[in-house]
């Protein structure tokens, strides 16, 4: 369903206008990843993990680029900071069928910081411009910023709406805000997504000061309700790790929000198995597509055996699908 339609969808039903997609997450959203989300939620834009401008441009091109047609609408996440690196891989990307190329503005990862990519780039909004506007030269699809609220000591709504404004001169119409400040100096990645506080507040006065701008809050977003909370104020919500730790929220809020049927944890499952026949058929093992599907059973009753079964049986080499049966029927008692 396209954004448009989306939006007429919810007029019609008296409901905030608002879209919803799933975040990049740098081992996680890979293509098995991506195709059950899909079957969880038909209406999310899904995001690749980040891709590198060194790894498009040097490394196998055909695996970065590669992805099922099940997981259309599908945007392609891009680090770097050459423009004209940027621009290269933004046509490879947009040659290879994605919707949207968004740029990581928002990791704080000492290898990130190290390529001048990620979340230290707030600090340049020049160069982020400059790239902005090299890749919409070579593309028609989307060139999108996810960022953060701030970094280190630049941490000001000021400094926020400064970076937007700057970047959006030159053509960037929609921007996902991690609602934390990333601190680039002592701590990690993992500390970054939870120890700096939530501010939605910032990403709310971003839309109000550029409300011809698409503005996408990203970060806490855990339940149906928050996300009508925040359709209040910005245009979407980017669900992240709920999305991959309790998959089934994505199922939920489609029921709510979207008026999809919904739908059965064990039909999920039965839908996804032949992709996943197809794929060991390649050679991929087993375990590398079930590591997604541990959070299916979250939360439910004998939802813990069926994580067991699977983190000890996916491992060996000739795993099939008859582990994932089997680990089904450690939850006969709750089915």
């Amino acid at each position: 369903m396209t954004v448009s339609k989306q939006q007429e969808s919810f007029k019609t039903k008296g409901k905030p206008i608002g879209t919803l997609s799933i975040a990049p997450m740098m081992d996680w959203t890979d293509k098995h990843c991506r195709v059950f989300h899909r079957l969880l939620s038909p209406n999310a834009l899904l995001y690749t993990e980040m891709i590198t401008t060194g790894a498009l441009k040097h490394g196998d091109k055909e695996r970065f680029l590669s992805f099922n047609e099940i997981e259309q609408p599908l945007a392609l996440q891009l680090g770097g900071s050459n423009p004209a690196d940027m621009a290269t891989c933004a046509e490879l990307a947009e040659h290879a069928g994605f919707k949207e190329v968004n740029i990581n503005v928002g990791c704080p990862s000492d290898r990130v910081q190290n390529g001048r990519f990620g979340a230290c780039l707030m600090s340049e909004p020049a160069l982020v411009a400059e790239c902005v506007s090299a890749m919409l030269e070579k593309v028609s699809i989307p060139i999108t910023i996810k960022t953060r609220t701030g970094i280190d000591d630049f941490d000001s709504q000021a400094f926020l709406v400064d970076f937007v404004g700057k970047t959006a001169e030159v053509g960037c119409r929609t921007f996902i805000i991690h609602a934390r400040k990333a601190i680039l100096k002592g701590l990690s990645p993992k500390e970054n997504r939870t120890i700096p506080e939530l501010n939605y507040d910032r990403a709310y006065t971003v839309k109000k000061e550029f409300p011809d701008l698409t503005v996408i809050v990203n970060g806490g977003v855990k339940t149906v309700g928050d996300i009508e909370r925040h359709w209040q104020h910005v245009d979407g919500v980017m669900i992240g790790r709920e999305a991959y730790h309790n998959p089934f929220f994505l199922a939920e809020a489609e029921h709510h929000l979207f008026s999809q049927p919904l739908v059965d944890r064990v039909e999920v499952l039965n839908n996804y198995l032949p992709y996943v026949e197809s794929e060991l058929s390649k050679g991929v093992s087993l375990q590398s597509i079930s590591r997604h599907l541990l959070g299916l059973f979250a939360g439910q009753p004998m939802g813990k055996h069926w994580r067991r079964y699977l983190s000890e049986n996916a491992r060996f080499k000739h795993s099939g699908t008859e582990v994932l049966l089997a680990a089904l029927e450690q939850m006969k008692p709750y089915q």
